[in-house]
């Protein structure tokens, strides 16, 4: 019996039985368990102000103390360096990677207009393309975001379109954004399975090895840009006749690379931005 972590949100759980029947679809039982994670009790700070892992710590503690086997997260929220003593096993799959607006569609907002998300990168496109919008913070899980919408605390919402089609919500969505106007954050709409290190055979046989190579890379572009939560990072890869072809956007610089080496196209992108001015966005002199 594999024992897989998960939060508590409604989100994490649909995405932990997800992992639990594609484990026994390839002939592998499996239990969810409940893991509490201080990012999900700290409602009064912004995401980026909690700092890395706030999401996942708790799941990776447990991990290391082998009270479960594998956990599972939204990929968008493990940090891009795997912690000591664990591995990303398994990608098992990936939703809509676009991110969408709840409430009205953000041309049709009056200046002034609050326009509400828990992410620096959309926070800043936000100011980019309707400079007259007022970018507010928010946190909470889907449904309290929603609430929060419904309760008139902000005129718009922006956020991912995979956890409201996971919910079925997305009959909510005003509008998606594509992606030539807003690059997805690195491993958005993926659901991400980690296990101690050595031990990635166990969820081996639900892994998209190919769609692995791409968050892989997507990743890396935040590795080597030494870029965290707080950077306005896209970054989206996906798999082509050459191997691989990265988009990223960086506070509205855009760069894109392709190539065979999913580690060298990451390279590539990163100077690119380097090169186009992106280092005072990532702390880099």
């Amino acid at each position: 019996m594999i024992r897989i972590g998960t939060r508590g949100s409604a989100l994490a759980r649909w995405q932990a039985e997800r992992v639990r029947a594609k484990l026994a679809a390839a002939g592998l039982q499996a239990e969810v368990v409940i893991i509490k994670s201080s990012g999900d009790l700290s409602q009064d700070q912004p995401v980026a102000a909690l700092g890395v892992g706030i999401f996942t710590k708790e799941l990776e503690d447990a991990l290391l103390a082998k009270k479960i086997d594998a956990a599972v997260h939204s990929l968008k929220d493990l940090p891009s360096q795997p912690a000591v003593g664990l591995a990303l096993a398994a990608v098992p799959e990936r939703e809509d990677v676009r991110d969408a607006v709840l409430g009205s569609p953000l041309a049709s907002l009056p200046a002034g207009a609050r326009v509400a998300s828990s992410s620096p990168r959309r926070q800043e496109w936000v100011k980019r393309a309707y400079p007259g919008l007022v970018p507010v913070p928010v946190r909470g899980n889907v449904d309290t975001r929603v609430r929060k919408l419904d309760e008139g605390q902000f005129e718009a919402l922006v956020m991912a379109l995979a956890g409201l089609k996971r919910l079925g919500l997305d009959g909510r969505v005003a509008e998606v954004i594509p992606l030539e106007a807003l690059v997805a954050p690195a491993g958005q709409g993926a659901i991400a399975v980690e296990t101690r290190a050595g031990e990635d055979g166990l969820v081996a046989a639900i892994d998209d090895a190919g769609l692995h190579r791409a968050v892989d890379c997507e990743r890396m572009l935040f590795q080597v840009l030494r870029a965290g939560c707080r950077t306005p990072l896209g970054a989206y890869a996906v798999a082509t006749p050459l191997g691989l072809k990265l988009v990223a956007d960086l506070a509205g610089l855009r760069a894109e690379a392709e190539g065979a080496d999913g580690h060298e196209v990451a390279e590539r992108v990163a100077k690119k931005l380097l090169e186009m001015g992106g280092a005072k966005w990532i702390g880099i002199a």
